[in-house]
């Protein structure tokens, strides 16, 4: 579908929430999601009221028409009253509050120096007190992607919402585990010019939030998607479960649009093949107002600077400064993946060569497990950082060569010691003896055919470096 988005008017931004991976906001529980039968079972109905404005919120008036009564699930260990409104909260997690400061950082936003602790009037029964807190961090940012600046409005951090384990008509049933877990809000300005932008502004916030301490998962982030275009009205559209998606979202909504001409704004959900659904009405500013139980929260100077001072570095700027090192890319992949940048920074100082630092960390115990059946974490008990720093040094000394690696950590795999390891280093003499029978029994073959032959004949005993060396000496 060949569309000029700049004719059409498309205007479009998105929120991503992320969960932080610490305790909840706004009590010690811990946050985690129970599997197990709950201890607990508390009925409740929940009733729209005026905000702040003294209106009641069109989506909040919507819910509670629908008369649904609710069931909250708990536990007696790791869920309290807070989650079930039946006690105030407590004071905000701080490491919680600095983790979203740090995000605030690397999104080049400013933070609020005093702040206030809202309420967002929610009653489809997903928060007991029948609203969400949420409180603004920073506002005024942006970042950079190939088709131009794109502003961040605001970054907020909340409580996340219950869990839905059942429903149908008249009652839902939700569990607690989830409810109070500290969630970063992310709204960029509507600056978003086309599908594809969209797409790579979620994946580039992704990466700033993968950078700090955050949960990862199915669930553990969501994505909305807000859009509207020329003879068109505002949609948000919930739950756009991955970056790829958000694109064909956007697409098929402009399609749909331009196909309905219908006004008034909608919250719609997003469906797994791009299409979206009607939820419920536009909320409006008539669902915030004040949480009277939190005092006014001040984020200090000095806190700011400290966080400052041990900000993450990014993906990309890491993978840049690896390949500087000769890293080729699918080994640096590799290695961001696993997360083992410390280790590879560890042993490249022992012995300057990063790809083969990266087998023997990662890929080399990969191959030995699908090769002789033995568990990778097995494999990685034996082959630690020491084992692999003592083969790496005994290769600088010339007592191995680095052909023999692979080999050496499958007999450590199984069990050996490395004294206990024989490693044969054949005598260049005799190499140089076979390299000159076969030059003359074959005078015609290329360098590379010549070195097929010789390291079939001494594998693993010498490296490829030093038969091309010897090699230059027969071959004219």
């Amino acid at each position: 579908m060949n569309i000029d988005y700049k004719k059409i008017g498309l205007k479009s931004g998105i929120e991503i929430h992320q969960q932080i991976d610490t305790n909840k906001l706004f009590c010690e529980c811990p946050s985690v999601l129970r599997v197990e039968e709950p201890h607990s079972r508390t009925r409740r109905k929940l009733h729209a009221v005026a905000g702040e404005t003294g209106k009641i919120d069109i989506a909040a008036d919507y819910e509670h028409k629908r008369e649904r009564e609710f069931v909250y699930e708990g536990y007696s260990d790791s869920t309290c009253l807070v989650e079930l409104d039946e006690e105030p909260p407590h004071e905000i997690n701080e490491e919680a509050l600095k983790i979203a400061l740090q995000i605030s950082l690397l999104l080049n936003t400013k933070p609020i120096e005093i702040t206030q602790v809202m309420r967002k009037t929610v009653i489809d029964g997903s928060n007991t007190s029948g609203f969400q807190r949420t409180v603004l961090i920073a506002r005024d940012g942006s970042i950079e992607t190939a088709s131009g600046k794109i502003g961040i409005q605001s970054v907020c951090l909340e409580e996340d919402a219950a869990r839905i384990i059942s429903q149908d008509d008249k009652e839902v049933t939700y569990r607690l585990d989830r409810l109070g877990i500290p969630l970063i809000e992310i709204a960029t300005s509507p600056d978003i010019k086309n599908p594809e932008q969209a797409k790579e502004v979620a994946l580039h916030i992704g990466e700033i939030l993968r950078a700090c301490k955050v949960k990862r998962g199915i669930g553990t982030i969501r994505q909305d998607v807000n859009m509207s275009i020329n003879n068109g009205y505002r949609v948000e559209i919930k739950g756009v479960q991955e970056p790829a998606l958000i694109s064909r979202t956007i697409m098929t909504e402009i399609e749909r649009q331009q196909k309905e001409k219908l006004g008034g704004g909608e919250v719609r959900k997003a469906n797994p093949d791009g299409s979206t659904s009607y939820l419920r009405p536009l909320p409006g500013a008539a669902r915030m107002y004040p949480e009277t139980d939190i005092p006014l929260i001040k984020i200090s100077r000095d806190m700011i600077n400290e966080i400052k001072k041990s900000l993450p570095r990014l993906k990309h700027e890491i993978r840049a400064e690896l390949e500087s090192t000769g890293l080729n890319p699918e080994l640096t992949k590799l290695l961001l993946q696993e997360n083992k940048l410390e280790e590879f920074k560890e042993l490249l100082s022992v012995y300057n060569n990063p790809n083969l630092i990266v087998k023997l960390l990662i890929l080399y115990p990969r191959e030995i497990a699908s090769h002789d059946g033995i568990p990778l974490g097995k494999i990685n008990e034996r082959v630690t950082l020491d084992v692999i720093e003592e083969l790496l040094l005994k290769t600088k000394k010339g007592e191995i060569s680095e052909e023999h690696m692979k080999a050496i950590l499958s007999d450590i795999a199984q069990g050996k010691q490395i004294s206990e390891i024989k490693i044969e280093k054949t005598d260049n003499k005799e190499i140089e003896e076979f390299i000159g029978a076969t030059v003359k029994e074959k005078p015609n073959l290329g360098i590379n055919a010549y070195m097929g032959l010789v390291m079939q004949k001494f594998k693993g005993k010498i490296s490829g470096k030093e038969v091309i060396e010897i090699l230059k000496k027969y071959i004219k």
